[in-house]
């Protein structure tokens, strides 16, 4: 299985300025966007830090997906959440030709923690000896910052600020992992597998 993220987030989208804010940096200064770089740089590491973290993606992008096969036959949950649109199914042979499935064949089951690829009839689309099938995406809570749960955009800020105020220490923790009020905020939307992963 491999994802590949097929857009990134656009810069306008980042808010620099509430970083910049919540750091208490200066303003009104000829220098004022010197550090614009540094900011952008910490809130792209800090939002794939808790992306990774809770298996969300904060701002909406494309993904493609590739996997071998079904876990499922009617249905296959997919690797992130919350997804809005399914732009395409496509299954490969070991020849790398291509077939694109039809849309009425299958449909986006939504869920904030497993949103799925559900067969509109009795099961998804056979996939060949050595082929693959691979499914296009969008994912994330919207394309603008204001999107994102106010709960997630604090941690984000928290943890960019901290990359930013450690940055001579190389942005580490001396102890690891994230600080606890990171951990607190995004706690609840961590996605618990359970029966060994059989639901994802």
């Amino acid at each position: 299985m491999m994802l590949i993220e097929q857009t990134a987030v656009p810069s306008a989208a980042l808010p620099v300025t509430a970083l910049k804010h919540h750091l208490r940096l200066g303003t009104g200064f000829a220098d004022d966007g010197m550090q614009d770089g540094l900011i952008e740089s910490y809130l792209r590491a800090a939002m794939a830090a808790i992306e990774g973290r809770i298996g969300k993606i904060l701002i909406s992008r494309e993904y493609k997906w590739s996997l071998d096969d079904w876990r499922a036959g009617g249905e296959q949950a997919l690797p992130v959440a919350p997804v809005s649109n399914i732009t395409q199914v496509a299954v490969l042979d070991r020849d790398e030709l291509a077939e694109v499935v039809p849309a009425e064949q299958y449909r986006l089951v939504q869920d904030m923690h497993r949103p799925k690829l559900r067969a509109r009839g009795y099961m998804l689309p056979s996939i060949p000896t050595a082929g693959r099938v691979e499914i296009e995406f969008v994912a994330g809570f919207g394309p603008a910052w204001n999107d994102v749960p106010a709960d997630l955009g604090q941690a984000v800020l928290l943890l960019a600020a901290e990359y930013y105020e450690r940055r001579h220490e190389g942005g580490l923790r001396s102890e690891g992992g994230l600080p606890l009020g990171v951990i607190t905020l995004i706690e609840r939307w961590r996605t618990v597998r359970v029966l060994g992963g059989a639901g994802a």
